[in-house]
């Protein structure tokens, strides 16, 4: 399995804006074409203004099959172009990460 771990930093006074548009909009999208969410936060020390999501995957190639499906589907444009419009993001991060033999042990029982 590999991580995608997502780091989004939004604009001064707009997380709750931006984390409510995301859950109406993106949500319902992410769950039904990349389906393994690993875990979704916002910051409430160090760098704030901060969502931070993982989403879990067999290997690159799922997450890719799966992201490009999500891609082609209208409503994601949409939220896009909305999130966008709203001038939310001030900045995009993500990293692919994997998890250790030992925590992998740990999951598994």
């Amino acid at each position: 399995m590999i991580v995608d771990l997502r780091i989004y930093t939004t604009a001064p006074g707009k997380l709750a804006e931006f984390v409510s548009l995301y859950e109406t909009m993106a949500w319902p999208l992410q769950l039904k074409y990349l389906e393994n969410c690993l875990g979704w936060f916002t910051t409430v020390e160090g760098e704030l203004n901060t969502v931070v999501h993982l989403w879990g995957y067999a290997d690159l190639a799922d997450r890719d099959r799966r992201r490009t499906a999500m891609a082609a589907d209208p409503a994601w444009g949409a939220y896009l172009k909305e999130g966008a419009a709203r001038g939310l993001l001030v900045k995009q991060e993500n990293r692919f990460v994997r998890p250790t033999g030992f925590y992998s042990k740990f999951k598994a029982g």
